[in-house]
């Protein structure tokens, strides 16, 4: 599935800090339990991803 193509899967998405010092991203959806931890250095980087996909979309709907 590429980035661009729309899907009709509802899903939760959960950010949070772990008791062992890492960032959790949690999805959690049909039959799918998807846990990620990253260190707080890599979570830094995927949110200034995050900003700057948000700025490019922004940029776009004008």
């Amino acid at each position: 599935m590429s980035i661009n193509k729309e899907s009709e899967i509802a899903a939760n998405l959960q950010i949070g800090p772990t008791d062992m010092g890492m960032v959790r991203i949690y999805i959690e959806a049909e039959g799918i339990d998807l846990p990620m931890d990253f260190d707080p250095e890599e979570a830094e980087e995927i949110a200034e991803e995050i900003r700057a996909a948000a700025n490019r979309a922004r940029s776009m709907k004008k």
